[in-house]
């Protein structure tokens, strides 16, 4: 999701990246007003989209993992031009690339210890990789990227609880994505933060975030039947909805500082990869976490109360 959605509206203007991060392309400014000129294009790309991740969750395997390590090697990419014009961006994408399959081979393998710690590793090798300046920003990429991919394949490789737990994101994050699009369109009001997101109001978040929750309670009562422990559900999806908008307004800061719209053009109506997982990345870290904390599957201790 990207930081300004409900409106449309870039995220800056002239430059105001830190020291060390250069503007990665900076885009004209566009009309902040509300409507629906770029649905088109959004729906398009949305129901592509939809179609792969439905179809790598069907599939599950070495065909899910490859899903999302494809959209974590792009992240990084992403992120790694965000950090500088040219020192080094090919090797720090190339290491991080391959710290990346490697955690994703442990996360599918239920191996969650060896899958951090060699996001962690690799992550140091790319910000020395940046220089002086940058590495911190750097290797933060490849952290980042690094709890998309682990995080999902350690609640797939589940056997009783992995498509669920799946699904049940899916709903969450882009249930409160979508109605916060509609919400803040046709409500409007004030801004929720706009020193960050042009675009993103109080009436749409706060939509977004309850409806996210109720799909993913859906999801989850139709799956599980009577055994579903709706109030705990409901409370998870509503934290890991707020978790996704949290995740939206965190892109649309980095991107800020760095003074570029979006993170790039590979999505038509959507921008970069980045705009699209931001709040996914978000939300599924914080679900691998808390389903690990509860018990010996990740995906069993979202499901299990």
């Amino acid at each position: 999701m990207s930081g300004d959605r409900e409106s449309g509206a870039p995220v800056g203007g002239a430059s105001s990246a830190p020291p060390g991060v250069t503007p990665a392309g900076s885009k004209p400014a566009a009309s902040s007003g509300g409507g629906f000129g770029d649905l088109a294009p959004r729906v398009a790309s949305a129901v592509v989209l939809v179609a792969a991740a439905c179809g790598a969750l069907w599939a599950g395997g070495d065909i899910f993992a490859l899903f999302w390590l494809l959209a974590a090697f792009a992240v990084n990419w992403e992120w790694q031009r965000l950090v500088d014009g040219a020192a080094a961006r090919l090797a720090r994408v190339v290491a991080g690339g391959a710290g990346l399959a490697a955690g994703a081979a442990f996360a599918s393998a239920g191996l969650s210890a060896m899958a951090l710690l060699d996001i962690l590793l690799v992550s140091c090798i790319v910000a020395l990789l940046a220089g002086a300046g940058r590495r911190l920003f750097a290797g933060a990429g490849v952290l980042y990227a690094g709890v998309l991919v682990i995080s999902v394949c350690l609640l797939r490789e589940s056997a009783d609880f992995g498509a669920l737990a799946i699904g049940w994101l899916f709903a969450v994050v882009w249930g409160t994505d979508v109605f916060a699009y509609f919400g803040g369109r046709l409500i409007g009001g004030p801004r929720l933060w706009p020193r960050v997101s042009a675009g993103k109001t109080w009436s749409g978040t706060l939509v977004g975030v309850c409806s996210g929750a109720l799909l993913g309670l859906v999801v989850t009562r139709l799956t599980l039947g009577p055994q579903a422990a709706l109030a705990p559900i409901f409370a998870l999806g509503f934290v890991g909805a707020a978790l996704a908008q949290a995740g939206d307004l965190f892109e649309s800061a980095i991107k800020r500082r760095c003074g570029v719209k979006d993170s790039s053009q590979l999505i038509p109506g959507h921008g970069g990869v980045m705009d699209r997982v931001d709040g996914f990345i978000f939300a599924s870290g914080f679900a691998a976490l808390l389903g690990a904390l509860r018990a010996d599957s990740a995906a069993a201790g979202l499901f299990l109360w």
